[in-house]
């Protein structure tokens, strides 16, 4: 312990006085490292942080902190090894890298709900914008007042189709990168709008606007369900209590009442 605490100290000195270069040596191995992110990890911070923080700079500073862990790790196995060391540091270091994106799913699967409600709500404003504009255009300008943890995505769809891509590809690549509830499927509807004849544009925005209503009550009814789960584990738990309690308090009258007789 006390070496890992030297080694720590010596390479915060360094790190601190330039002779460790831990940024140059990130992006020296930045396509090496990109392949130890996890698939979701942008959206789960853009989840969590909004367009506030940088996926890239949280890797960064993630992997920064992984590689001295891996540093003092090795280090300590150099001077001390054994069997159980090697295990326990393997566990130290799994746990040092994971942390961090523990806790950013952890954050995703407790506002669950609220994250799958952001879709439905910025559809409606996109299928407003849409009686007036064409969908690219639609999209251009619900931007500035698109939930936070999409406008990243929005402008570079936005971006590839300006600069012709006519394809799906724009639209499914935007609901890969954000895979809340029915994104992929909601983002084909939205690309068949945008291609479809001017003429039958109100059947079309008939259509999509009876999806994302659907996708909206179904926001609605998980919203309200989770509300009813959470009521009936409390009452389960008082329930459990004043039950405990009145068995308990059975249990000692009648344990009175013996040494009584």
């Amino acid at each position: 312990m006390e070496f890992a605490i030297v080694v720590l100290i010596v390479l915060f000195v360094l790190s601190y006085g330039g002779a460790i270069n831990t940024k140059k040596l990130y992006e020296d191995n930045k396509k090496l490292f990109a392949l130890l992110k996890e698939s979701d990890y942008d959206f789960l911070v853009k989840a969590r942080y909004g367009a506030e923080v940088d996926p890239n700079q949280l890797f960064e500073k993630r992997i920064k902190q992984f590689m001295i862990a891996v540093v003092i790790i090795v280090a300590i196995l150099l001077f001390n090894f054994s069997w159980i060391n090697l295990i326990i540091g393997a566990i130290i270091i799994i746990v040092v890298y994971k942390n961090q994106y523990s806790s950013l799913k952890g954050y995703y699967k407790k506002h669950l709900t609220e994250i799958d409600q952001t879709l439905p709500y910025y559809l409606k404003s996109i299928e407003i914008l849409a009686q007036h504009y064409t969908i690219p255009v639609a999209i251009s300008r619900s931007i500035e007042t698109a939930p936070d943890m999409f406008k990243d995505g929005l402008r570079e769809m936005i971006k590839k189709i300006d600069e012709g891509d006519s394809s799906i590809d724009p639209y499914i690549e935007f609901a890969e990168q954000y895979p809340v509830r029915d994104s992929l499927r909601m983002m084909r509807l939205l690309y068949r709008l945008s291609i479809g004849a001017q003429e039958n544009k109100q059947e079309q925005l008939l259509v999509f606007s009876k999806s994302v209503s659907s996708l909206q009550n179904k926001a609605r009814e998980q919203k309200y369900q989770k509300r009813l789960d959470k009521m009936e584990k409390k009452t389960l738990a008082m329930l459990m209590v004043t039950g405990g309690g009145t068995m308990l308090v059975l249990f000692i009258a009648m344990m009175m009442m013996m040494m009584d007789m």
